[in-house]
């Protein structure tokens, strides 16, 4: 991979030999389509790993490449700035999920153990670790500080039901990228059944536990925003 700068200001590295190559404003696009997904929907969604492992590996030549830049060289500023704002997308997206994580925890992973096979895994490696140890430290702190003081009857508790689940009635908004037809956006009733279709540029407004259920399609959401 070539590491020096280029003419253009990007400092990202290029591989002509690879098939499907990503270029550097698709990659950093997957990333904030990925951390703006993950930020307004109220649900843990699935982990894109490989995106997050692409960003930080360029992260890491674009110091690389930027150790290498003249001092007082004005494009050594820009490329600084262009770093930390990588770096606050992907901390802020990172951060949203292990948030979530920790709030919804005995449902995630559930979701993980339920999922079936072939399907894409909610969780990355680090972060099914990451959950089943706070699971685990979670239930030894409850036994250690109130379960052990109370009846033999009362000293176990299902976290399940004690651990409110992600409120999927909330509705989002989404952005359309291609069009889709005959989308449902309310439960079918006895005597009606409300169908829309959507165009390119929309915004429909739907509940996440439809966007969920049918994922409107997941050529339709790569923007999701809680309503206030």
């Amino acid at each position: 991979m070539s590491d020096a700068l280029s003419d253009d200001g990007s400092d990202f590295n290029q591989d002509d030999t690879q098939e499907d190559v990503m270029t550097p404003a698709e990659l950093i696009a997957k990333l904030e389509e990925a951390w703006l997904n993950e930020k307004f929907s109220p649900e843990l969604l699935e982990n894109k790993s490989e995106v997050v492992e692409c960003v930080m590996e360029q992260l890491t030549h674009m110091e690389s490449n930027l150790q290498r830049v003249k001092k007082g060289d004005a494009k050594a500023s820009i490329h600084r700035m262009e770093i930390d704002r990588i770096r606050y997308v992907l901390s802020s997206y990172l951060r949203s999920r292990l948030q979530k994580i920790e709030k919804y925890f005995p449902h995630v992973l559930e979701r993980e153990k339920s999922r079936g096979e072939g399907e894409p895994s909610l969780l990355s490696p680090e972060e099914f670790a990451f959950a089943k140890e706070y699971y685990a430290n979670t239930e030894s702190y409850l036994k250690a500080v109130a379960l052990k003081r109370m009846p033999s009857n009362l000293q176990t508790v299902d976290m399940i039901k004690a651990v409110p689940e992600p409120c999927l009635d909330s509705f989002v908004f989404l952005r359309v990228k291609e069009r889709q037809e005959n989308i449902l956006v309310e439960p079918e009733t006895e005597d009606q059944r409300l169908l829309i279709t959507v165009d390119p540029g929309d915004i429909p407004e739907i509940k996440t536990a439809q966007r969920s259920h049918q994922e409107a399609c997941p050529s339709s959401s790569p923007f999701i925003q809680n309503k206030d």
